[in-house]
């Protein structure tokens, strides 16, 4: 007899149908045999099935049953075929029915002993379910929880064993659907933890890091060691604009899809932070692996990467990072195709200004040491950071200041105020959010400069041999830093605030 039961396979941050086909009765060698090419995972979980079965008092099937994951051509990784293949195996044998599995999408991991177990793609699972047009999915718990955030009509059941999902789909057990979280609930802002007005003096770096914020811009942060680079840098995340609810989504997925737990189902509504350390790989940073999973950059999207120690990471790690800078996405190909993560995230760096940490003025380091060490950052990489700013080392008064520094809080309303200028302006390209992701026709029509102020920006763009791309980057800071003082047109100072980013330019060809 034959059952099918539909589940779904990880495709990046999303799902794609599985349809789990279970054929009993079969002339032959009495064995279970897996096949549409299953990795060494899903083959194992003809054992933890049948052991399921066994210790739950279910009968496990006695004649050469074939269990078939299609589409084949399409390679199926992980544990989540435990569930599906057992209720699959139930319903070809008759001991549940076959009609109520056509409602739902079934994914999860059985033990020995029968008990569900969480997979990853919970909230995935749940939006393919969706689309399918199902009734609604059956999900160990967490998975479960993870899978109710979608919404909507779609009911999501946590079901905590075999025997629970089976008593169920044969109507002896009422189970009632999870509730995705109050609207008011997940709207809420949560707390931070630290705040712009505990950053001491450095009122130049607090400043690029507005403009930058403002605009979705990359920022270069160089200074010696206790200079408050990464103290800087940490707060960012405080004064961006607070997470949509698409937004909030799209990190829900990644989360989701990367395996990691989501706290009661559910991920704090703050802004992502995350600072790799520079031994990374490159697989680390921009996703991968032999079961592709979201790189840090990916982890970061709609939020903030730190790298400190810029230099100090492999040159190859950096330069992969280039292209997803542009696009706001990483494709990764593999032999069974290729998947793509999302990565629109803003980038944050640090580096000190020598090899010793603390440049010419307190060492002997030499010029052409200096050079050596800042030339470990590729010309097109720096192209990328939109603003190069200098952070000195703080003077003891500076230290010593009582009175507390600009809150997040105030920042981030004048920061809001310019993303709603950008949003207006750019109201007829849905895509296009921040001033940054402007391509080059949008440079042309947003920022038009006067005759003066072209001329002024020729000469600058021959004094530092600056490069094309460095150009349009130069508008797009201009144009932001416009938008926070609120004037339609990029004028003389705005323009020139913008040239003084690209200090790491100067002399660099």
């Amino acid at each position: 007899m034959l059952a099918v039961v539909t589940s779904g396979a990880l495709m990046g941050v999303d799902a794609v149908p599985v349809q789990v086909e279970c054929n009993t009765g079969e002339q032959g060698e009495p064995k279970p045999v897996i096949v549409g090419l299953p990795t060494g995972a899903v083959k194992e979980a003809k054992d933890r099935v049948w052991s399921a079965l066994m210790n739950t008092g279910y009968r496990a099937p006695r004649t050469k049953t074939t269990i078939n994951l299609a589409p084949s051509h399409l390679r199926k990784q992980g544990t989540l075929y435990d569930l599906p293949i057992a209720l699959g195996l139930l319903a070809a044998t008759g001991q549940v029915p076959t009609e109520p599995l056509e409602d739902y999408l079934i994914a999860g991991e059985l033990s020995l002993s029968g008990e569900t177990r969480p997979v990853v793609g919970g909230l995935a699972l749940a939006a393919l379910a969706r689309q399918l047009g199902k009734k609604g999915v059956l999900l160990p718990p967490t998975t479960a929880q993870e899978g109710a955030l979608v919404g909507g009509d779609l009911q999501v059941y946590e079901v905590r064993s075999l025997d629970q999902a089976c008593s169920f789909l044969a109507g002896k057990t009422d189970l009632q659907p999870i509730q995705p979280p109050a609207a008011s609930e997940a709207d809420a802002a949560h707390p931070t933890s630290v705040c712009f007005s505990e950053v001491k003096g450095q009122h130049a770096v607090r400043r690029a890091v507005e403009v930058s914020v403002a605009g979705g811009h990359n920022i270069l942060m160089i200074g010696p060691p206790g200079s408050g680079k990464s103290m800087i840098a940490k707060r960012i995340a405080t004064i961006m604009p607070r997470l949509s609810s698409e937004e909030y989504l799209d990190l829900l997925r990644i989360y989701s899809a990367a395996g990691m737990t989501l706290e009661n189902g559910t991920l704090p509504r703050t802004r992502p932070f995350r600072s790799p350390h520079h031994t990374i790989s490159d697989v680390g940073l921009i996703g991968g692996g032999s079961t592709p999973a979201p790189g840090e950059i990916s982890l970061a999207h709609h939020g903030v990467l730190f790298l400190d120690e810029l230099p100090e990471f492999k040159r190859g790690v950096l330069e992969v990072m280039r292209q997803p800078l542009e696009d706001g996405h990483v494709t990764i190909s593999r032999s069974a195709g290729k998947l793509t993560f999302p990565a629109a995230f803003m980038l944050v760096a640090a580096m000190n200004p020598s090899p010793d940490g603390y440049g010419n003025d307190r060492t002997k380091n030499t010029a052409q040491q200096v050079q050596r060490y800042r030339s470990r950052l590729s010309g097109p990489l720096l192209d990328r950071i939109d603003l190069h700013v200098e952070a000195p080392a703080l003077t003891i008064a500076e230290l010593q200041q009582a009175r507390p520094g600009e809150s997040s809080a105030t920042i981030r309303e004048r920061v809001e105020a310019a993303r709603t200028r950008q949003r207006e302006r750019f109201a007829d390209t849905p895509h296009l959010l921040v001033n940054a992701r402007m391509a080059p026709r949008d440079i042309r029509q947003h920022c038009q400069l006067t005759d003066r102020d072209a001329t002024l920006l020729r000469s600058a763009m021959e004094r530092l041999q600056l490069s094309a791309r460095a150009y349009d980057r130069i508008l797009k800071v201009a144009r932001t830093i416009a938008d926070l003082a609120g004037t339609d047109r990029i004028e003389t100072p705005h323009l020139l605030e913008a040239i003084q980013y690209r200090s790491l330019d100067r002399g660099n060809g």
